[in-house]
């Protein structure tokens, strides 16, 4: 099959519109009209990531965070976005990236957190309307089946997303059932958590002053941008997986998270 027939029944999934006005999703680098010998699925697109693809013999990337998102007037590799691009291109790689048309999507980065977290009762926390087809929007909010303490949520989180270091805000005792979340950097949905009375809102960063003053409202948590969308790859394997079953395909090895804890 051709690589234009994966990002189509991609963007038929994510459509492209509902990307955010900053962001620079969909193919990055290269032809689509060339046969796919396999796929290499990742969060972010590096050096590492290419070499990776190169070793297996793969000509396509799909990514969850775009590789490009300036314009250049060189290209010279004078750092790891230039060298990614003269890499992909002297190896014939094509590169492709779904990000905010992904979190935005019904069944996107944000289900897949809440699919993990066992979350019923799923709907858009911030909706962007339907002229898409499909009811689309930002974050998440759910349920969990029983009620759980502020530690023990907290605590299974840090488990089930392999997080070194989680921050959150003062406890206060109380239960929680109703969860708001959003992958990556979603504290600009803080205020509608708390509209629609979540008990806690999750996402991958928080502000330092984004903190103050909630502890009252709502349990804040965030457990890093990575550890939040990290299984967007799993996600991406799924949905390819099912149109696609004979396509050879893997989650890369490589655990792109630029922030190390000491």
């Amino acid at each position: 099959m051709k690589i234009k027939e994966i990002v189509s029944a991609l963007e038929r999934f994510a459509p492209l519109p509902l990307q955010d006005g900053f962001d620079n999703a969909g193919l990055q680098i290269g032809l689509t009209d060339a046969e796919v010998t396999g796929a290499l699925l990742c969060l972010d697109v590096t050096e590492a990531v290419l070499d990776e693809a190169i070793a297996l013999g793969y000509n396509l990337v799909i990514a969850h965070h775009p590789l490009i998102f300036k314009g250049y007037k060189s290209l010279t590799g004078r750092d790891y976005v230039e060298r990614c691009i003269l890499k992909a291109v002297k190896n014939d790689i094509v590169v492709y990236a779904a990000h905010t048309n992904l979190d935005n999507a019904p069944g996107g980065v944000n289900f897949k957190m809440a699919e993990k977290l066992g979350l019923k009762n799923i709907r858009i926390l911030e909706p962007k309307g339907g002229e898409w087809g499909m009811e689309a929007g930002s974050g998440i909010i759910g349920e969990l089946s029983e009620p759980e303490t502020e530690t023990d949520f907290l605590h299974r989180v840090k488990k089930l997303f392999e997080v070194e270091c989680l921050q959150h805000n003062k406890l206060s005792g109380r239960e929680i059932q109703q969860v708001a979340l959003c992958g990556g950097t979603g504290a600009f949905l803080i205020p509608e958590a708390i509209r629609q009375r979540a008990d806690v809102f999750l996402t991958g960063e928080i502000k330092y002053h984004e903190f103050f003053g909630h502890e009252n409202e709502i349990l804040l948590a965030a457990i890093g941008h990575y550890e939040s969308e990290q299984y967007t790859k799993e996600l991406f394997y799924t949905l390819i997986r099912e149109m696609y079953p004979d396509l050879e395909m893997k989650q890369t090895r490589v655990n792109t998270n630029p922030i190390k804890y000491m």
